[in-house]
């Protein structure tokens, strides 16, 4: 068991941060709440230290996180932040020696999945069925088949996604998104699979329809099995060297039923709640692994047909400024005062 440990959670803003948060609470874990804005809704939450850390990509992120952990000496780390992971990957060592474990990918895993001109090149070489994928300059000679999505090479969060239907409109937004890519737009029942890769590489995936999408969070969702999608996701995380927590996304073509796959996040998805309430102990196991303990995959079946709808609540009221917030401050300035 691993209750009563000391986690860091980073990103507690968003809903995969958030909810990570709730289950280890619910775990009987300690939860150091971290993110970069005081205004996050995770660090109000209920018995949480809120904890304040750079944006992800600032030059003071590495050295404020390891204050953090001087200061607050938490068991492990798990970060939901994808733009953090670079940063992480260089600092596993001196995370380690401060008695911080972490359960991450390889950098070159981390390159993949974060370029999704790398990932498609990877997919393809592995015969993985993914969208056909452009860089700008090969628009001219492409075999376009639209209608096509223009979106950022490297960005996430369905930021700067734009359809377009002509090869002009193309040209356009390739010119106003940063550092673009052009992708082949995809039709069909859109899916994540919420998945753990264990320590010898056996990978349990949980299947779920998106069935409404809000600013790229699947804020409806319903469980299902499907053999092949599973296999294709699979192989998937394999020829990208997943490991640890993730998610995977596709989409089931109409008619052909054939099966693409789209991405892979090296963090918990925003609706992995639903994975829990179908059963599969996807939390209680990766806390397993972070800890090299081995996975229980019987823990990590599901029944399908189970839904999700995700919506807002209050979490906090009270005078201004609230506590967290003094807290967070507090805990930031104590931080910076340890090195």
């Amino acid at each position: 068991m691993n209750s009563g440990k000391r986690i860091l959670v980073t990103g507690v803003g968003g809903a995969p941060g958030f909810d990570l948060t709730r289950h280890l609470i619910k775990l009987g874990c300690y939860v150091i709440a971290a993110d970069a804005s005081p205004l996050a809704c995770g660090l109000a939450l209920p018995g949480v230290t809120p904890c304040l850390l750079p944006p992800a990509g600032h030059r003071s992120f590495g050295t404020r996180l390891l204050q953090v952990c001087q200061t607050l000496g938490p068991d492990a780390l798990l970060s939901t932040v994808e733009g953090e992971l670079p940063a992480l990957a260089g600092l596993r060592a001196e995370l380690a020696g401060l008695g911080v474990r972490t359960w991450l990918p390889e950098p070159d895993t981390v390159e993949t999945c974060g370029d999704k001109a790398a990932f498609h090149a990877v997919l393809t070489a592995r015969e993985i069925p993914t969208p056909a994928t452009f860089l700008p300059h090969e628009l001219a000679d492409a075999d376009l088949r639209f209608p096509l999505i223009i979106k950022p090479r490297r960005g996430y969060g369905s930021k700067h996604v734009h359809p377009c239907e002509t090869a002009a409109q193309a040209g356009t937004l390739c010119e106003l998104v940063p550092d673009p890519i052009i992708q082949e737009r995809i039709s069909g029942q859109e899916f994540t699979a919420d998945c753990l890769v264990d320590r010898t590489g056996r990978a349990a995936v949980i299947l779920r329809h998106r069935l409404l999408v809000k600013a790229g969070l699947s804020v409806v969702s319903r469980t299902f099995h499907h053999e092949e999608a599973t296999t294709w996701v699979q192989r998937t995380l394999a020829a990208v060297g997943a490991a640890g927590p993730c998610c995977v996304q596709g989409f089931i073509q109409h008619g052909t039923g054939r099966v693409v796959i789209t991405e892979v996040n090296a963090r918990f998805a925003g609706a992995f709640p639903l994975a829990e309430a179908a059963g599969a102990r996807l939390v209680q196991q990766s806390l397993h692994g972070l800890f090299e303990q081995p996975v229980d995959h019987t823990q990590l079946t599901y029944t399908a047909g189970v839904y999700l709808t995700k919506g807002f609540e209050t979490v906090a009221t009270g005078t201004w400024p609230p506590s967290h917030i003094l807290q967070a401050h507090h805990l930031a300035a104590a931080a910076e005062g340890t090195r």
